[in-house]
């Protein structure tokens, strides 16, 4: 039979490893959602150039 202290600490154990993955995976949502962004944004710059280039507004 566990302890108190030995069932404190797998508690701990276990949130602080999910809190750990957890921000793992914003982490990775984030940069996924800016890479996402960035990918855009020079699409529709790119765009607007060949837009200029042609003469057609």
């Amino acid at each position: 039979m566990p302890t108190a202290k030995q069932l404190a600490d797998i508690g701990y154990k276990t949130s602080s490893t999910s809190m750990m993955l957890l921000t793992v995976y914003g982490g990775s949502l984030c940069s996924v959602r800016a890479s996402h962004f960035f990918q855009g944004r020079s699409s529709r710059l790119q765009a607007a150039e060949e837009q200029e280039t042609t003469g057609v507004l």
